[in-house]
């Protein structure tokens, strides 16, 4: 189980995905089952039912997902 610190660090980051940013994160996240989304399904579901599923796949693969080289958009320095 991921430390709730690491949880509450989780919840902000899926927060401040956007739809491309969720995209890209389904596209790369490396959970311990398929992940086999097609980008219609992707691009056809309410944002914030992207982020649950997101946040959801995160916490059953105890992983936090990886953002190279910068958080996203709106939570840049």
């Amino acid at each position: 189980m991921l430390p709730a610190a690491q949880v509450d660090e989780l919840i902000c980051l899926v927060s401040n995905l956007d739809r491309d940013g969720l995209v890209q994160q389904f596209s790369n996240y490396r959970a311990t089952f398929p992940l086999d989304f097609s980008r219609d399904f992707l691009n056809s579901q309410p944002l914030e039912r992207l982020k649950h599923i997101f946040l959801a796949v995160c916490l059953q693969s105890q992983r936090m997902p990886e953002f190279p080289d910068q958080l996203p958009s709106n939570q840049a320095a």
